[in-house]
């Protein structure tokens, strides 16, 4: 076995450990923001690491790997925060929350 071949292995099971460990949040944790945070991890490095064990495996996907990859690092984040505003704005409670800095800031403005 080739070293690339080993560093693909490796890179795929981190994915899939990720992706795993992430999902397992998204059934286990309590609220829609936790549920957020794990579903986030899923998409930037369960698959980031699945794509670069594919492109060390597959040299060809290589390119459209990186686009999709610099794609999913610039709309994954956005997307999380813009679904975890709409959830605030809709009065979603949250499980066990010390703070909200979300709602100081919509006192403060009125």
């Amino acid at each position: 076995m080739a070293f690339h071949e080993i560093l693909a292995v490796l890179a795929l099971g981190a994915g899939t450990f990720f992706s795993v460990v992430g999902i397992l949040g998204m059934m286990r944790l309590p609220d829609v923001y936790c549920r957020l945070h794990a579903s986030g991890k899923v998409a930037t490095l369960g698959i980031l690491g699945l794509l670069v064990g594919a492109s060390l495996l597959m040299p060809a996907i290589t390119p459209k790997a990186i686009a999709l990859g610099l794609f999913l690092l610039i709309t994954a984040p956005v997307s999380t925060h813009a679904i975890a505003a709409a959830a605030h704005r809709q009065g979603v409670p949250r499980v066990g929350a010390v703070r909200d800095d979300l709602g100081m800031m919509a006192e403060q403005d009125v």
